[in-house]
């Protein structure tokens, strides 16, 4: 009886084969690199042997989450293609039953097999009318899907010029696809007759998803993806579909072990960072060799804000294959916000030499110009990016932040919204729309787009600084709800305190002394944790030697006294909020009457 991993091998290598002949090229090569990721075991131990599949891949996927949760690589030591491992046998999810979907058999090559080979001859060299022509009296299952795709590509190409023509490159235009309606009387006439196949039906789905029927082409691409759940590019579109957890939660999926990819990801788009690391932790059992997953662990690393861990994976994912692209752009991202100028430099460099005209390389060298403060390189790279791809979400928000620096309002608002539009759960975008309104002095919309972006990553300390900032401008001095954000964003793990001082300060304004001492207490506590001292060191000594000798408690108010007495690092000044005063000799005695005095 064949084990678990050889089944994957079998069903990924027929998967890829028959993605690659009927022209999903992108799946194609998803499922050739996810066998390859395939980690055969050599020669197991006869003990591994009798365990069960649930305990076996339990402890692996134990030991892994252990590795991850204590900042150690769970990649350092993983066996490199070909060399083995002694990992056990098991299912990605330990214990879980799969369901065995057969992989259909292609078409016989008979009557039809020539022509069909020519039509995809003319689809691989963008002929696509060509062969769709070549296949129009054309019955088989194949032949008619190929004909249909290469008659959605023609109308997906004209659509591409017709916007070139009518609006410019980056131009918004009212241009669609001209074919979707006769391909969606077409393929819905097929799906009534029961003579339509899997890819037949992810087609379907796209055409729907195009025309703007989207829980129609959801349930759709459930059909295609329980039917032949190899196919990643289905996947993949039934995923930028599910905009909730509700509706996740909802599809009507069977068990196949594809199935946890796909949640691995969905989880991902949703921010649930926790469940997805989790799953990807889980398949990395089995696919122990996958670069995919490699890169995904790196993503929700990064999106968790663990950067030194993300870089640990994504320098260890370029050791193994140094000529990869795919999702170096988050590599970038990474490297732009950790301030490695000359790591982003190299990067960028290799990338480069590799394949200077895919859109992430591009997106990658605008990066390293917008650390070098070169913005206006930095916008023309984004541009050439979205040449290239035009739905390329992350370069529409990052050439937004560009402009914001530019100054340049209306390019940063056009851009975002153009992100926005892309991916409506795209918080950066959102985050971005709102830190423009505010720089034009509209509060109020900037409130709104700040809102969006909060609810759409709550735990990101970030955004709730910036709507507590907006709530306590001079145009609005909404003081209370200031407080209530800067209370979420203490609770969501302000590394740089701003939260925590900034409700001290607030709470003093409104004669809260009692809530303003402990906020200072508080922050005063986390700069001596972290060994930071400056004015707001300064400023919490200050306010609590006078809070505690108000309220009678000579001692605590003697102690704080003789720490700022003691004190010689910057920050001398107070904020201006308090007179401005300087530790001279003068000064320190009038300290001393502070704590005194009574």
């Amino acid at each position: 009886m064949a084990s678990a991993k050889e089944t994957y091998r079998a069903e990924l290598r027929a998967a890829a084969r028959q993605l690659g002949e009927r022209c999903l090229y992108s799946a194609a090569k998803w499922a050739a690199e996810l066998l390859v990721g395939v980690d055969m075991d050599t020669a197991p131990a006869p003990s591994a042997a009798m365990d069960t599949p649930s305990s076996s891949s339990a402890a692996s996927a134990g030991r892994l989450l252990h590795l991850h949760r204590s900042g150690g690589s769970s990649f350092r030591h993983r066996p490199r293609p070909g060399c083995g491992s002694t990992s056990e046998a098991g299912t990605p999810l330990g214990g879980v039953s799969y369901v065995s979907t057969p992989i259909p058999d292609d078409d016989a090559f008979d009557s039809g097999g020539d022509k069909y080979l020519l039509a995809k001859t003319y689809f691989d060299c963008r002929e696509y009318r060509r062969a769709a022509h070549v296949l129009q009296n054309q019955a088989g299952r194949k032949a008619v899907f190929l004909r249909c795709y290469a008659l959605y590509m023609a109308g997906e190409k004209r659509k591409e010029a017709e916007m070139i023509e009518l609006e410019g490159l980056l131009g918004k235009s009212n241009a669609v696809n001209q074919e979707l309606v006769a391909l969606e009387r077409e393929l819905s006439a097929h799906r009534r007759t029961g003579s339509i196949d899997s890819f037949g039906l992810y087609l379907y789905g796209l055409v729907l998803r195009d025309k703007g029927c989207e829980g129609l082409a959801r349930t759709i691409l459930v059909e295609s993806v329980n039917s032949y759940p190899w196919n990643w590019s289905a996947w993949s579109e039934l995923q930028s579909l599910c905009t909730s957890s509700d509706i996740l939660n909802n599809l009507n999926l069977k068990n196949h072990w594809m199935k946890e990819f796909f949640l691995a990801s969905t989880y991902l788009e949703l921010k649930m960072h926790e469940e997805a690391l989790k799953r990807y932790e889980r398949l990395m059992g089995v696919f122990r060799c996958s670069g995919y997953i490699q890169a995904q662990i790196a993503t929700v690393q990064y999106s968790m804000r663990d950067l030194d861990e993300a870089e640990m994976i994504f320098e260890e994912l370029l050791g193994i294959d140094p000529f990869r692209v795919d999702s170096m752009d988050i590599y970038s991202n990474l490297l732009y916000a950790k301030e490695s100028l000359t790591a982003l430099s190299f990067l960028a460099h290799r990338v480069f030499l590799t394949d200077k005209y895919r859109p992430e390389s591009c997106c990658i060298i605008a990066n390293y110009y917008s650390l070098k403060g070169q913005h206006e390189k930095s916008v023309l790279y984004f541009k050439r990016a979205l040449k290239l791809d035009r739905k390329y979400l992350s370069a529409w928000t990052l050439m937004g932040h560009e402009y914001v620096e530019l100054k340049n309002t209306p390019a940063a608002i056009d851009a975002y919204r153009r992100a926005v539009d892309i991916n409506p759960r795209d918080f950066r975008a959102w985050y971005g729309l709102g830190q423009t309104y505010e720089m034009m002095g509209m509060p109020f919309y900037a409130l709104y787009y700040f809102r969006k972006s909060s609810y759409l990553q709550p735990n990101d300390a970030r955004l709730w600084i910036a709507m507590a900032q907006c709530y306590e401008s001079d145009p609005l001095q909404m003081i209370e709800e200031a407080i209530k954000c800067y209370e979420r964003a203490a609770n969501c793990n302000d590394t740089e305190g701003i939260a925590l001082h900034q409700l001290a300060k607030l709470h003093g304004m409104l004669g809260q002394s009692e809530e303003a001492a402990f906020y200072y207490k508080k922050d005063l506590e986390r700069m001596e944790v972290e060994e930071r001292q400056g004015q707001n060191f300064v400023e919490a000594l200050l306010f609590l030697a006078k809070h505690y000798k108000s309220i009678g408690s000579f001692e605590e108010a003697e102690h704080y006294c003789t720490r700022l007495l003691d004190y010689t690092g910057p920050g001398l000044q107070v904020q201006q909020r308090h007179p401005m005063i300087l530790l001279t000799d003068h000064w320190r005695r009038r300290l001393l009457k502070i704590c005194y005095k009574g």
